[in-house]
């Protein structure tokens, strides 16, 4: 039996520009975290001769090309795995469809368990570069580089993208008590709301295919404000970040109309009036979680109770995509 765990993420800044349409012409740059939720992939041997997934769904098959699963199957071709005995089990920590990145997150869990199952290793660029060519070169989702990235690698990361699709990983130069202090900032509630994030993210993409000059300046100003959140959280100001966050969520607001709804705004302002400085829906929008900036975490915690909101406490995730069993 193998179980590997991956953790999911939080956009820090410069979200958006990771897609190809964008960082293809202008080049791509965002901070991510790994937060300690997961999801958990477990690769084992059954006793019958059959193909047996247990996601959402159960499948069973005799055949790798009866798979109804997308990734599950092409993880399962590209790697070359030919044998028709295996069970694949997913669970996660939270819901998918809520914009922590989860479909990165079992991707990159799906490859590093099945190498493990065919006793080959892979390294964590590899890992990474593997899940994106799946989700978005063989699948063709209208995603971005960065859930791949942070899962495999975890911790606080800023990833630069060439034209030509070359990230570049460097740590976050935080000090100690920086990332202590981020941690002791950030608040995470579930809308209540999942979501398919392909509508939104294709209205951008092909947004910037066709070079909308509307879309491409509002992400060249996203990129901006992550190159500004970086310099805030490297000088440990909280303050600044919590405000260049909720300036980034007025813009990412402007990139479609489903970004958000009525409810969503109500409990924004509500929370900029209850003690968050700063915050934003995580991912592509439309539903999923809200993620605050605060000094005040009680005062916040208690104002966003009359929404019944619920609360998820993260800390960061600094392991990424690694082995739980291998026996």
């Amino acid at each position: 039996m193998i179980i590997v765990r991956s953790p999911l993420r939080i956009s820090l800044g410069g979200g958006g520009t990771d897609l190809e349409s964008y960082y293809g012409k202008h080049e791509g740059f965002l901070l991510s975290a790994a937060i300690d939720k997961y999801v958990y992939v477990n690769v084992s041997t059954p006793f019958d001769d059959l193909i047996k997934l247990k996601y959402s769904e159960y499948e069973e098959h005799t055949a790798i090309s009866d798979i109804k699963h997308p990734i599950i199957k092409t993880a399962l071709q590209m790697i070359g795995i030919k044998k028709s005995s295996i069970e694949i089990t997913t669970t996660a920590d939270l819901p998918s469809g809520t914009g922590l990145g989860s479909s990165g997150s079992f991707t990159t869990a799906l490859i590093k368990a099945l190498y493990a199952n065919q006793k080959m290793q892979i390294n964590m660029r590899d890992l990474a570069e593997m899940a994106c060519d799946i989700e978005i070169n063989k699948l063709g989702a209208p995603i971005g580089k960065q859930d791949q990235y942070i899962a495999s690698y975890g911790g606080i990361k800023e990833f630069t993208i060439t034209q030509d699709g070359v990230v570049g990983v460097n740590k976050c130069n935080m000090s100690s008590s920086g990332i202590d202090n981020l941690e002791d900032s950030l608040m995470l509630f579930f809308t209540g709301y999942s979501r398919n994030a392909n509508s939104i993210l294709s209205e951008q993409d092909n947004a910037s295919k066709n070079n909308d000059s509307n879309m491409t300046d509002n992400l060249h100003k996203v990129k901006e404000l992550g190159l500004r959140s970086k310099i805030a959280l490297e000088n440990n100001n909280i303050l600044e970040f919590g405000k260049i966050m909720n300036e980034h969520w007025l813009h990412k607001k402007k990139r479609s109309s489903k970004m958000s709804n009525g409810k969503i705004d109500e409990w924004y302002k509500y929370a900029l009036e209850n003690g968050a400085i700063g915050g934003k829906l995580v991912g592509a929008g439309a539903g999923g979680f809200l993620l605050f900036v605060t000094q005040d975490k009680n005062l916040l915690r208690k104002a966003l109770e009359k929404f019944n909101l619920t609360e998820v406490k993260i800390r960061f995730d600094f392991e990424g995509t690694k082995f739980v069993m291998v026996d």
